[in-house]
C-alpha cells in the first residue's frame, strides 16, 4: 500500500513537471548553464535583468503619461482658438 501512495505521487509529480523530475532538473541545468553562458558573456547579471525590467516598464508608463500630457496641451492650445470664437459666433447669432 506505501507503494501504490509513492507512485501516485511522483505521478502526479510527474504531470505537474510535464516529464520525469530526473529529466526536468538535467533540462533545467542545461538551460541555466546557457543562459549563464550567455549573460556572462554580455556582462548581465540577474540584478541588472531585474532593473532593465523594471526601468522598462517605469520608461512606458512615464511614456504614456507623458503622450497624454502632449495630447492635452494640444486640445488645449487649440481650445484657447475655438472656444472664444465659438462664443462669439453665439453672440453674433443670437442677436439676430
Amino acid at each position: 500500500m506505501g507503494t501504490s501512495i509513492w507512485r501516485q505521487a511522483l505521478s502526479a509529480l510527474t504531470r505537474f513537471l510535464g516529464d520525469s523530475p530526473l529529466r526536468v532538473i538535467l533540462k533545467l541545468l542545461v538551460v541555466s548553464f546557457l543562459v549563464g553562458l550567455v549573460m556572462n558573456a554580455f556582462g548581465w547579471s540577474p540584478m541588472d535583468v531585474l532593473y532593465g525590467i523594471q526601468k522598462f516598464f517605469r520608461d512606458l508608463w512615464n511614456l504614456g503619461f507623458h503622450a497624454i500630457d502632449r495630447f492635452l496641451g494640444y486640445i488645449l492650445l487649440g481650445a484657447a482658438i475655438v472656444v472664444p470664437a465659438f462664443i462669439l459666433l453665439r453672440l453674433a447669432n443670437y442677436r439676430k
